[in-house]
């Protein structure tokens, strides 16, 4: 195992080496520093699964994947320098996994024509695809996000949330700041209260921001926390007595790592999510055996199942398939990034090609267009027992508002393409 993750390391050297393989795809990760326990489980996931594809299928279209993971310890100047350092060799497309690192690729990765696909994060209004047309954060984002949290708070209180209090613990980033324009405007269209409470990185100290939830006792509290982050978080809830059923976090504050160290108090904390959860799917058969027992899986293979390896390897799939689409497109297996762009343009996700991957009832069905490169914006909640040890989905997916969201998008959309001299517009 030790040589291993050598093996790893290695790869995640700032140095692009020769091609290994003809579908390049790069995964910016994060196995160290404070945000590790998180990014860990989501690299071995998406690892994994083109793994999977390359042992039991010989790749995609008859072509290997080459996948370069490149560590960045959440750090958004390394992230920029993995990317500089593997944008050529025809990289297809790049995973950031971190908003900040994101917001500087987007005019770099727009310049040079590579795909980004930053599934579940990133710059919310890069769904406008009319805008951003290098940028991808299907099946969901940001803003989905915090219209799902508001819908089930009214949802919880036969749809009349006026005068409540909701209180928003966020990690002092651009990330964590995504959401605050859409809870504002949800506050407006519902009457509730609004609480901003930052917390600076890496977020282990947060004793003034539960002293003031503590003092003024608002109803909900919702999260946008990442790594240790969110542990401190829910043990400080929990020190408060906050009940946890009132207690939501974004899907980033959400996994296993995140609850565990709280112990039972920490039963009935609720996250989002835009997947399903568990391993009871036909595709975790065939990692085990194709990828865990041969012996090439990414970590010791006790990750599998878990919330955030499962989004991993959701992410994998969907860009799998963007291949897949972009190979019957061009009527080409060795695709090119421009190739890549197209095929994540015209993905679509049925229930029907899931089922067929192994992942049946996984995740909504979703369409991507030139004018949408965000989905349809479903998501549903999950819920912690602590007794069995796992989340799992306590509602059905739903919509948000698309009407506050939409004319949201279109205004930061359109701001963008003034700033950076960008005619809007499908091709």
């Amino acid at each position: 195992m030790k040589q291993k993750l050598m093996a790893v390391l290695a790869a995640a050297t700032l140095t692009a080496g020769p091609a290994l393989a003809d579908l390049k795809i790069v995964d910016t990760s994060y196995r160290t520093g404070p945000y590790a326990a998180n990014g860990i489980p989501f690299s071995d996931g998406y690892h994994d699964y083109f793994t999977l594809l390359n042992q039991r299928d010989g790749g995609i279209g008859g072509e290997k994947i080459n996948l370069v993971e490149c560590e960045t310890g959440y750090n958004t100047e390394k992230g920029v320098e993995c990317y500089e350092a593997n944008k050529g060799g025809d990289a297809l497309v790049f995973q950031p996994l971190s908003t900040g690192i994101t917001y500087q690729l987007i005019p770099k990765a727009t310049a040079d024509g590579i795909p980004l696909h930053t599934m579940g994060y990133g710059r919310t209004s890069a769904k406008n695809g009319e805008v951003f047309r290098w940028v991808f954060n299907y099946p969901a984002n940001y803003w989905d996000g915090a219209s799902h949290a508001i819908t089930h708070i009214l949802n919880e209180n036969d749809g009349d949330i006026s005068g409540k209090k909701v209180a928003l613990v966020y990690h002092n980033s651009a990330y964590g700041k995504e959401p605050i324009r859409t809870l504002e405007e949800l506050a407006k269209k519902h009457g509730y209260e609004l609480t901003l409470l930052p917390v600076d990185h890496p977020g282990q100290e947060q004793k003034s921001q539960w002293l003031q939830i503590r003092r003024e006792s608002p109803d909900y509290v919702i999260m946008w926390g990442w790594g240790v982050m969110n542990q401190v978080a829910i043990q400080e809830a929990v020190n408060i007595r906050f009940p946890m059923e009132n207690f939501i976090g974004i899907w980033w504050s959400g996994s296993e790592n995140d609850v565990k160290a709280a112990g039972d108090r920490a039963n009935g904390y609720k996250a989002l999510t835009f997947h399903n959860l568990g391993s009871d799917y036909p595709v975790y058969d065939d990692i085990q055996k194709h990828v865990v027992d041969t012996g090439n899986a990414a970590g010791a293979g006790d990750n599998i199942g878990t919330v955030l390896y499962n989004r991993g390897m959701y992410a994998a799939m969907l860009a799998a398939e963007a291949i897949k689409t972009a190979q019957e497109m061009h009527g080409t297996a060795a695709i090119t990034p421009e190739q890549m762009r197209d095929g994540m343009e015209n993905l679509e996700m049925t229930e029907e090609k899931m089922a067929a991957l192994g992942l049946p009832n996984f995740g909504p069905e979703f369409k991507v267009t030139c004018e949408n490169h965000g989905g349809n914006g479903y998501g549903a909640v999950s819920q912690w027992d602590a007794e069995s040890g796992e989340f799992t989905l306590i509602t059905d997916y739903y919509q948000s508002d698309q009407d506050v969201l939409q004319a949201l998008i279109e205004e930061d959309s359109a701001a963008f393409a003034e700033e950076n001299g960008i005619e809007a517009g499908c091709n």
